[in-house]
């Protein structure tokens, strides 16, 4: 039965983020925001909005491991399989703004997680107060490189003539939707984690990570079997950042996150760590400026081995 909750939770936190995304974009046309600003800003936080609820729902409800696994989870999937899936149906290609900004950015968001955590046990309001500022900055900067460089987020142009009581209608079903999602998720995950008597951080970092990256996977799979020049690495390194930043931040703000699973700190961080840090040599070497299908192999067989490791120890 907790894998039933689970399956609803995540059905509901896709159709409530889907939603949310729809009024908050319909809302900032409203508000004259430009197309670009809200491709890069607004869309992106709304997106991060399912993992938020699940985060925060955990860290309320006295799962703590959930809510910082959830995180790290979401961030491995990205790389080792949405990113190494995707890389199996075609070939990467990665432009310079990878290695020039968003991975620093990621991997410096990556550390200061791990030396927050390591440094004494939790995450606190001033770090989580930190890590949310440092996003808005890095925001700050790529809506300016963007300006320089005239690239356009796809944001949907219809939403602009949206009625304002779609608009609240929406944003009610969003998040209604969201509310119960991430209830449904964390009790099943609680649940499950009792069943197989693993703990709640494994099947954060596994099944709820799995699952709220599934949208993401389906989209860069179908944009990949298109042979869409759109699809960018990118996106999955924005995910990271936002992830750390926006989920991890806002919910250590609104209550600190201690850290109650020894395995978080002696495991999965570090794995968390490992997938990025490796993509640097996997775009350099040996064919530079992409990530090509046996590249792809590679990552999801690492990603393979985490999975088989969390569930073993």
């Amino acid at each position: 039965m907790s894998l039933v909750w689970i399956i609803l939770g995540l059905i509901l936190l896709v159709v409530g983020g889907e939603f949310l995304v729809r009024s908050s974009v319909a809302l900032s046309f409203k508000l004259n925001i430009s197309k670009m600003v809200i491709g890069m800003t607004v869309v992106s936080f709304a997106t991060s909005a399912p993992e938020l609820l699940v985060s925060l729902n955990a860290a309320l409800t006295g799962s703590p491991a959930i809510a910082i696994n959830n995180v790290i989870g979401s961030n491995i999937a990205n790389i080792g399989l949405v990113l190494g899936i995707t890389a199996l149906v075609g070939s990467i290609a990665v432009d310079k703004s990878f290695y020039k900004l968003n991975w620093p950015v990621m991997m410096l968001f990556s550390i200061a997680l791990f030396y927050f955590l390591y440094n004494d046990n939790q995450l606190s309001a001033i770090e989580g107060g930190i890590l949310f500022a440092s996003l808005i900055a890095f925001m700050i900067v790529l809506i300016k490189s963007a300006k320089k460089e005239v690239v356009l987020e796809e944001v949907d142009e219809n939403l602009a003539v949206v009625s304002n009581f779609k608009i609240v209608l929406w944003l009610l079903i969003g998040a209604a939707a969201l509310y119960f999602g991430s209830e449904w998720l964390v009790d099943g995950a609680k649940d499950l984690a009792e069943t197989l008597g693993v703990s709640d951080a494994v099947i954060a970092a596994t099944v709820i990570a799995i699952g709220t990256s599934v949208p993401e996977l389906a989209a860069s799979v179908i944009a990949a079997v298109k042979q869409e020049k759109a699809l960018s690495l990118g996106n999955l390194i924005g995910s990271n950042i936002f992830n750390i930043g926006s989920v991890l931040g806002l919910t250590s703000i609104i209550k600190t996150i201690p850290v109650t699973d020894g395995a978080i700190l002696s495991r999965d961080i570090y794995w968390m760590l490992a997938f990025a840090a490796v993509l640097i040599p996997l775009i350099f070497i040996p064919k530079k400026f992409e990530i090509s299908r046996y590249k792809g192999m590679l990552l999801v067989t690492a990603y393979a081995i985490f999975i088989f490791m969390a569930f073993k120890s």
